[in-house]
């Protein structure tokens, strides 16, 4: 099995950072760029896997709100951006750094919640069913 290349500016995105920072860390020795012939320098994908693991450990997300001890593994912290209520039901819009996550719950477990705009909440998936695709 080929292990995947990314392109320094493919790495940056990943890692929500700039390309400079991704070369800074590769002058520091943080990662190791690799270029072959005349094409861009590229990092290995499982080196980029570490480093994510290793960045988002120490975020500043990640110190100011560490997660509970609960059985979901798979946990967003992030800000309600949308609380959307009808007379059962209730649609809550989270921005967890780049990505938004939607949940309906019933709108009282909303409201006992106090979910609304620029709450603070955390977002745990646990589904005997996740996709994971390709790009």
């Amino acid at each position: 099995m080929a292990v995947t290349q990314f392109k320094v500016s493919e790495a940056a995105a990943l890692l929500g950072v700039s390309d400079d920072t991704v070369r800074r860390w590769a002058d520091a020795g943080r990662l190791a760029l690799t270029r072959s012939g005349t094409g861009p320098s590229t990092i290995d994908g499982a080196q980029l896997a570490t480093l994510a693991q290793e960045l988002a450990a120490e975020s500043a997300l990640a110190e100011a709100f560490p997660n509970h001890r609960a059985s979901a593994r798979n946990r967003l912290t992030g800000i309600v951006t949308k609380v959307t209520k009808d007379g059962v039901m209730a649609q809550v819009e989270l921005q967890s750094g780049p990505f938004r996550v939607v949940s309906l719950m019933s709108r009282e477990a909303a409201d006992e919640l106090g979910l609304e705009p620029g709450s603070l909440a955390v977002a745990s998936v646990k589904a005997t069913t996740v996709v994971v695709e390709i790009p």
